[in-house]
């Protein structure tokens, strides 16, 4: 992918160059697409997130917002004032750089920067992936030939060398021709040598058992031995 850098009214922008439109300042605000009657769905996640109807066509807008200890406080505000170290501009060049890969993720359309003093607020666009549904919502039904699906496509993932420090049952998604796809990349990363695979799947396991009911155990255990 080429990027492209540019400002428009105090917000730094970084998109794909192959872009037939040009994302501006406005199209990272989530009540400016409610305003335009564009939003197709709350996706949740904080509550920042929509699946809206642009002129690239339909794309998931995400406001970074922090969780923990600090998120009532501190919102969606980040300390720092470098837009290439930011949350969103990291996120949008690991996407590129995963999908380069030909490995399955969002399309990385765009993601912004707006500084405010020592801090920041960050949002990211991205490509939606139509007609797919959360592990969380399919698990207790999917039969044991799609568990093995997705332990291969996971072990793809760490055959590259990613480290996904938040793998859980709401951010891999299964598509209507049944193939996997894997979300939200803050502050994952493409490390040398081997990932802590058994960590990550071990925070899946536990997600999985908070979300998805009964029924999930057999084919996860099909699913690891896609990973052996």
């Amino acid at each position: 992918m080429i990027e492209r850098q540019y400002k428009v009214d105090g917000v730094t922008i970084l998109s794909d160059a192959g872009l037939e439109a040009l994302p501006g300042a406005d199209w990272f605000r989530l009540q400016w697409w409610v305003d335009q009657s564009a939003v197709t769905e709350d996706l949740g996640g904080r509550g920042t997130a929509l699946s809206i109807e642009t002129s690239l066509g339909p794309a998931v807008l995400r406001r970074f917002r922090r969780g923990g200890l600090f998120g009532p406080m501190l919102g969606d505000r980040y300390p720092g004032r470098a837009a290439d170290r930011s949350r969103a501009f990291r996120e949008f060049r690991l996407l590129a750089r995963l999908a380069a890969m030909q490995l399955p993720v969002p399309q990385p359309l765009a993601a912004s920067f707006e500084p405010s003093g020592p801090v920041y607020r960050a949002a990211l666009l991205t490509r939606l992936i139509p007609q797919a549904r959360q592990l969380a919502d399919v698990a207790a039904a999917l039969p044991e030939d799609s568990w093995r699906s997705l332990g291969a496509t996971l072990d793809r993932f760490f055959h590259a060398g990613l480290h996904h420090p938040d793998l859980n049952a709401r951010n891999i998604l299964l598509d209507d021709q049944g193939c996997w796809h894997l979300l939200d990349f803050d502050r994952a990363c493409v490390v040398d040598g081997r990932v802590p695979r058994g960590a990550m799947l071990k925070r899946l396991a536990r997600s999985l058992g908070k979300t998805a009911g009964e029924g999930w155990q057999r084919g996860f255990s099909a699913m690891n031995q896609q990973l052996i």
